[in-house]
């Protein structure tokens, strides 16, 4: 661990104040008036960051007063100050402290000798490197009342206090408990909430990073890394619906959008020619089953080479697009990064003739194995390698392909990791694997969104597994290879709630599970939690129960049915809040405690969330239960199903029998709907439904295209619905969209109510 020593002096560049110590140099930079940067050069590189794009820095007015013992940086809602040891602490504008280095004794993380560690290890428990030695650690205190939200698709509970983590994207396909350190993902980003206050830290570096929520000790938590710079963002406001926003600021909101991304999607490993694919799509229309893709995975191609199809089992895959769009289903296929070492094969040929692919220590390509055996990886960190990994899509998007799904972009490997000396670049710097480990799978997506979008003109639609902050500009995220057992699917709610604090906002599980087999009953609860997530996807693995819905008894064929019939009735409302969320960065599906901080019973509840700001789903996740211990926050809720209005501010028990998900609707809400459809291509113009619950409200719902960019010139609807007391008004306040509701029909406590869609009317309820 570095040290500073005594301070110095200080000098002032604008909006940079450059302190000095004895043995170092630390920069604070003023980014807004609650965001502030903290970075120390501790490499010979400075490289840019992967997750903030565009200058972010916006015009303060801030004073720096100095004594013997700090620097102080006064702006308007925060105070920082710098002591010796290059010591930070942040303040509120009333002198309470906010964010306080730790200047207490460190507990020794290593308290066993050599000999117990191989004794340990022998007997294959897994040991531990010495925190103590990192080179960057930020040991910050802990007050005792500490709760930590965020970091990714982290295993384990919605509060991460009291555990560690570590971001080193990893493919795992071991179920995943508790204890694993690390996943798919890696997103430096979490939010401290205390009983007075709510703040967010980013540790913006993309080598192995680890983060100890105060498992070490009770005094202090900590975050650092072995290589690399000491940069990260202080993220301030008086919610946390504030720090989600400065951090959805810092490195982007997710972009709208196509509407049939929100539909249903039914995928497995093992579909392996087209009248597979056919007998699906035909299976979907055949049961009444909402559904707008199949996922294609690694069977379509030739030899599992990417950029490939394979004739013989998908002879015509125009013909397949063309017909299953007839029925309104599309088809997204799979894509790996790793490229088969096989001459005469163009991609692999350009690859080697161009420099593309990542190379080892002695300069020669550097090969591995994934599925098509000896394959070699694209250095996605060049410009043109992305250029060109893009451009390559333009066979698929050309027979009538509408996605595509990112895979073992960790990058995975089948003959052991890729050593971290790997030479990658970044830009046009030469970099390792070790620094560009955790930012592959987010450069890959960059690579198809980027080639996507210039291909098709439409909103690209890539899935991926690995990536780090601000890969929300470009993919959307799904859980990785979970089991079909029931701890996963109660995991399900806190991991995808903390990916949308994360900043990762459209993001789902595989449905029923991927690995291990699914019972009857797990797959009716899951399909009910599935049914909220914002991504929407059943799939599973290769020689494991299939998981189509028919596949099982009428039963939970209705049952999945209904909860499908429930979602494409939602599509207005889960459309609203893409717009509120490219806006403002707020995620669709949301922890309770996000909305009610200050109400301690939501601060570690796990089995509930939010959809937004007006719906609340409690989701029975335990086998063989029949009834649910509910918590309803403050203010009025109404049961979705009995319409029985329920006082908050307590726990109540809801009988809930195996088709039954327990949902409800906060007082004043307003839900927009859509009549029954079997996919987004159906005519969703010309009614809108509107399901008002009793209070005092307003609500603003959006409408487009739901497939290009013309939105972002305009070419959208923007109506407002208010309703006080029985008296419900509609106002258009935006109008660009040419195509306009013809009908509303408005659903009121049991009563039902059709009207000619207006422009702006004020309607009383009965």
């Amino acid at each position: 661990m570095k040290k500073y020593g005594r301070l110095k002096e200080h000098k002032k560049d604008g909006n940079i104040i450059y302190i000095s110590f004895e043995k170092g140099e630390l920069e604070i930079q003023i980014i807004t008036e609650q965001i502030i940067r903290v970075f120390s050069r501790l490499s010979e590189e400075r490289p840019v960051s992967k997750a903030i794009e565009g200058d972010k820095v916006r015009k303060v007015a801030f004073a720096i007063g100095e004594d013997e013992k700090s620097v102080q940086i006064h702006l308007p809602k925060l105070t920082v100050q710098v002591f010796d040891e290059a010591k930070v602490d942040i303040y509120d504008k009333d002198g309470k402290p906010v964010c306080i280095d730790y200047r207490g004794e460190r507990v020794s993380s290593q308290s066993l000798d050599q000999k117990m560690l191989e004794l340990l290890e022998r007997e294959g428990h897994s040991t531990q490197e010495n925190a103590d030695g990192h080179v960057i650690q930020v040991l910050k205190k802990l007050d005792g009342d500490e709760c930590f939200y965020g970091l990714g698709d982290k295993t384990g509970f919605l509060n991460k206090r009291g555990y560690e983590y570590m971001n080193w994207n990893t493919d795992d396909p071991d179920p995943h408990v508790d204890s694993f350190r690390a996943l798919y993902k890696s997103i430096p980003f979490f939010i401290t909430l205390k009983k007075d206050t709510v703040f967010g830290l980013f540790f913006d570096n993309t080598f192995r990073t680890y983060f100890d929520m105060g498992k070490e000790s009770d005094d202090y938590y900590w975050f650092g890394g072995d290589q690399g710079n000491l940069d990260y963002y202080f993220i301030g406001g008086d919610s946390m619906k504030d720090v989600v926003k400065g951090y959805a600021y810092l490195t982007g909101t997710a972009p709208l959008p196509q509407m049939w991304m929100l539909g249903y999607h039914q995928s497995r490993w093992g579909y392996q020619c087209e009248a597979d694919i056919r007998k699906i799509a035909e299976s979907m229309r055949e049961h009444h089953l909402p559904c707008d893709v199949i996922h294609m995975d690694i069977d379509y191609m030739e030899k599992y080479k990417v950029f490939t199809v394979d004739e013989t089992r998908f002879p015509d895959m125009k013909k397949l697009t063309e017909d299953l769009s007839d029925i309104g289903i599309r088809l997204v296929t799979i894509m790996d990064p790793g490229v088969k070492v096989e001459k005469g094969y163009e991609v692999y040929d350009t690859g080697v003739e161009k420099g593309y692919f990542a190379l080892d220590e002695d300069g020669q390509i550097y090969e591995n194995a994934v599925w098509p055996g000896d394959a070699v990886y694209p250095d996605f960190g060049k410009d043109e390698v992305r250029d060109w990994w893009g451009e390559n899509h333009r066979m698929l998007m050309e027979s009538g392909i509408s996605g595509i799904w990112n895979d073992m972009n960790e990058p995975a490997s089948f003959k052991g990791e890729l050593p971290e000396n790997v030479v990658f670049y970044d830009g046009g710097r030469k970099s390792t694997h070790a620094e560009m480990h955790n930012v592959y799978g987010h450069n890959m997506a960059r690579a198809t969104y980027q080639g996507l979008k210039k291909l098709t003109g439409k909103r690209p639609f890539v899935i991926t597994r690995a990536c780090y902050s601000g890969s929300q500009k470009y993919a959307i995220a799904w859980t990785g290879d979970n089991h079909s057992i029931w701890a996963h699917l109660q995991m399900a709610i806190p991991q995808l709630c903390n990916l949308g604090l994360s900043g990762i906002p459209y993001v789902g599980t595989d449905i029923g599970g991927f690995g291990s087999d699914v019972t009857k009953e797990l797959m009716c609860r899951w399909i009910e939690v599935g049914c909220f997530s914002p991504f929407c996807r059943n799939h599973s693995a290769m020689g494991t129960r299939r998981q189509e819905p028919w596949t099982f008894d009428q039963e939970v064929l209705d049952i999945y049915r209904k909860y499908l019939k429930l979602r494409y009735e939602l599509l207005p409302y889960l459309y609203d809040l893409c717009h509120v969320e490219e806006q403002e960065g707020l995620p669709l599906m949301r922890p309770l405690v996000m909305n009610y901080e200050k109400d301690e019973e939501t601060k570690n509840l796990n089995g509930q969330f939010m959809v937004g700001d007006h719906i609340m789903v409690a989701p029975v996740t335990e086998q063989g239960m029949r009834q649910k211990l509910i918590y309803f926050p403050e203010g009025e809720w109404y049961d979705y199903w009995t319409g029985e209005k329920i006082q908050g501010g307590q726990y109540k028990i809801r009988h809930a029998e195996l088709d039954e998900c327990p949902i409800f609707v906060k007082a004043g809400g307003i839900i927009p709907k859509y009549p029954p459809r079997l996919s987004t291509s159906e005519e969703k113009d010309k009614v809108l439904i509107l399901e008002v619950y009793p209070g005092k409200a307003e609500y603003v719902h959006y409408q487009d295209n739901g497939e290009d960019f013309h939105y972002q010139e305009g070419e959208y609807n923007l109506y407002r619905f208010s309703l006080d007391g029985n008296e419900l008004s509609m106002e258009l306040i935006h109008q660009g969209y040419e195509k306009m509701y013809e009908t509303l029909v408005i659903r009121y406590q049991g009563e039902e109510r059709v009207v000619k869609f207006e422009h702006d009317y004020m309607i009383t309820l009965e």
